[in-house]
């Protein structure tokens, strides 16, 4: 609903739209005045009214809004993604500064602190306050760089990276040797072949599922009348279950 000075869509109550007033608030001195004009829109049909217990809220008739085209909505979608993707870029304009920041501001306030600690303790007014605030500072510009220090003592050194290098020229060289043997072979599986056999392995898999839980159904009505535990029926019965076993349903094809 439209307010002085602003509009509004979301549903307001008495007490909202006295808030939203331009000007001081009085209380007692609007009451009467706002329920009133907040009736008569109500009953002219410009806005509408729903009471929830003893409280009454008013929202805009959205129905008299004019609708928004599919043109109107594309642009609007389209300034949102223009909006979001300026709002990504500041944000990380804003990280990239406060990093450039933080890294100039360690060695100056880490100076500042060792400066004031060597000062002896008998020195102006005050001077025993400024040796921890430089030191919470130091701290605090140290705390703000950490996650880059972090990363960079998380990474791999050279030697390290050589290393790595190394072994994945052997396994490239091992996997690409191993691709030529399978290429030379000459019992290579067709199409059709592998496709009878995933089909086979489906249906296997879900007859495998179906009768586990036919049987896991039938057990647990069983034991809802047995008077011993499941463990033991198991063991009276002669049941094995694929868990102790340690046996698990094959993955699909």
């Amino acid at each position: 609903m439209a307010l002085p000075g602003t509009i509004v869509h979301r549903p307001l109550g008495l007490m909202h739209n006295q808030g939203n007033r331009m000007g001081p608030f009085r209380p007692g001195v609007w009451d009467s005045a706002v329920v009133k004009a907040l009736e008569q829109l109500a009953q002219q049909g410009r806005i509408r009214e729903k009471a929830y217990g003893k409280q009454k809220i008013y929202f805009a008739d959205q129905e008299q809004l004019p609708a928004a085209s599919d043109a109107e909505l594309r642009g609007l979608d389209g300034e949102i993604a223009a909006r979001s993707a300026q709002l990504q870029a500041l944000q990380q304009s804003c990280r990239h500064m406060e990093a450039g920041e933080c890294a100039r501001a360690a060695p100056r306030a880490q100076r500042q602190a060792q400066i004031l600690a060597q000062q002896p303790s008998g020195g102006p007014p005050g001077h025993g306050a400024v040796v921890p605030q430089c030191q919470l500072a130091a701290r605090a510009v140290s705390g703000a760089a950490s996650p880059e220090l972090k990363d960079l003592n998380g990474s791999m050194t050279t030697p390290e990276m050589v290393k790595e290098i190394e072994a994945l020229r052997k396994d490239c060289a091992s996997y690409t040797e191993k691709l030529e043997r399978i290429k030379s072979a000459t019992n290579h599986v067709t199409p059709e072949e592998k496709e009878k056999v995933c089909q086979e392995q489906q249906l296997y898999r879900r007859e495998w599922r179906r009768r586990k839980r036919m049987a896991t159904e039938l057990l647990d009505a069983i034991l809802e009348g047995y008077p011993k535990s499941k463990k033991q029926f198991f063991e009276e019965v002669g049941i094995e279950t694929d868990e102790e076993h340690g046996v698990v349903l094959p993955a699909a094809l």
